[in-house]
C-alpha cells in the first residue's frame, strides 16, 4: 500500500506539472495571436489616416470660404496617459488616467466614392471595428474616426485594448492588453514648439502626445499633428492567472529594447522608454500571468499636410 501511495503521488505530481507545461503553451499561442491580430489591425487602419476621396484630393482647401475650416483636426492624433469616457471616445481633453499609464490614438480618414459623384463607398475603407464603410463622403472634413484605447471589458472585467467609432459604442477587441504606448514619428518637430524648419517627408525623431501641444495656439499644435510621418507601438498582453511557469517579478519595455554600445546583446530600456512617460517601463506584480511584448512601427502612406489655396 506504501508503495502504491508513492507511486499514486509521483503521478499526480507529474500530471500537474503536465497540466502546468500545457497551460502555458496554451497561453503563449493565444497571446501570439492575440499581439498579431493587434499589430494587423492597428496597421491597417493607421495607413488610412489622412486618406481622402478623389474628388477631395483633387481639390485643395479654400480660404475665407465659408463652412470651410482652415485649421482642421488632424487626422493623426493622441492623448498621452489618459482614458475617454464612454460616452464620449472623442474627447480631445479627458481627465481619467490610462490604464497603467495607456495611451489613446486617434485615426482619421475618409471612404472611397463607389465612382465620381456616388453617395455609396467602395467600401475598401474600414473602421477598427471592422466594419466596412458603407457611405461616401459629402464635403471635404467629412471624415471617419476610430479611437484605440486600454479599458475594462464589462463582459470579462480583463483589461482589453477598446475601439470606439462614436459615442458609448466602445468595444473590447483583444482581451489582456494592459499597456498600450504611441509615440509619433516626427518631421522638424521640436517639443511644445511652433513648427519652423522645412519638412523633408522623413521621420527625425519620436515624440509623445503631450510634446505636440504648443499652449495656447490651436493653429501651431494641429501644424505639429500635422507633420507625423510614424507610429510607434507597443502593448503588454497577458494571460489567465497560472499560464506562467516563472512566477517572478518582471520588468516589461513595449517600446522596445535598446542595445548595448558596442555589442548585439539587448539591454533593459531604450532611448524610447523614459520614467517620464508613464507606462514606457511597465513593472506589474508577480501574479502567475504569462505576458507578452508586441512592438512595431508603421509608417504613414498618405499626406498629412495643409493644403490651402485662395478661391
Amino acid at each position: 500500500m506504501a508503495i502504491s501511495l508513492i507511486i499514486a503521488i509521483a503521478a499526480i505530481a507529474s500530471l500537474i506539472v503536465s497540466r502546468k507545461g500545457f497551460n502555458a503553451i496554451d497561453a503563449s499561442s493565444q497571446l501570439r495571436d492575440n499581439g498579431r491580430f493587434a499589430m494587423d489591425l492597428i496597421q491597417r487602419i493607421a495607413v488610412q489616416a489622412g486618406y481622402k476621396d478623389v474628388l477631395y484630393i483633387a481639390s485643395p482647401r479654400q480660404t475665407n470660404v465659408k463652412g470651410i475650416s482652415t485649421n482642421p483636426d488632424p487626422d493623426v492624433f493622441g492623448i498621452d496617459n489618459k482614458r475617454p469616457s464612454s460616452s464620449d471616445p472623442f474627447d480631445t481633453a479627458p481627465t481619467t488616467a490610462g490604464i497603467n499609464g495607456s495611451d489613446i490614438l486617434m485615426v482619421r480618414f475618409q471612404t472611397a466614392a463607389l465612382f465620381t459623384g456616388a453617395t455609396a463607398s467602395d467600401k475598401s475603407m474600414i473602421d477598427c471595428q471592422g466594419s466596412g464603410l458603407a457611405t461616401a463622403p459629402i464635403d471635404q472634413d467629412d471624415r471617419i474616426t476610430s479611437a484605440f484605447y486600454v479599458g475594462l471589458s464589462t463582459v470579462t472585467n480583463e483589461p482589453a485594448l477598446m475601439c470606439a467609432t462614436g459615442p458609448n459604442n466602445g468595444q473590447p477587441i483583444i482581451d489582456g492588453v494592459e499597456d498600450f504606448q504611441v509615440l509619433y514619428g516626427v518631421d522638424a518637430v521640436t517639443p511644445n514648439t511652433a513648427p519652423t524648419g522645412t519638412a523633408d517627408s522623413i521621420t527625425d525623431r519620436y515624440l509623445r502626445a503631450d510634446q505636440m501641444t504648443v499652449s495656447g495656439n490651436a493653429v501651431a499644435t494641429n501644424a505639429n499633428w500635422r507633420r507625423v510621418r510614424s507610429l510607434r507601438i507597443g502593448l503588454v498582453l497577458r494571460g489567465p492567472v497560472g499560464s506562467a511557469q516563472d512566477q517572478t517579478a518582471q520588468t516589461f519595455y513595449p517600446l522596445g529594447l535598446g542595445k548595448n554600445s558596442g555589442s548585439n546583446s539587448s539591454t533593459p530600456g531604450s532611448a524610447m522608454a523614459s520614467s517620464g512617460d508613464v507606462g514606457s517601463i511597465f513593472s506589474p506584480a508577480a501574479d502567475g500571468r504569462l505576458r507578452q511584448v508586441v512592438t512595431f512601427t508603421v509608417h504613414l502612406r498618405n499626406d498629412q499636410s495643409l493644403k490651402l489655396q485662395s478661391p
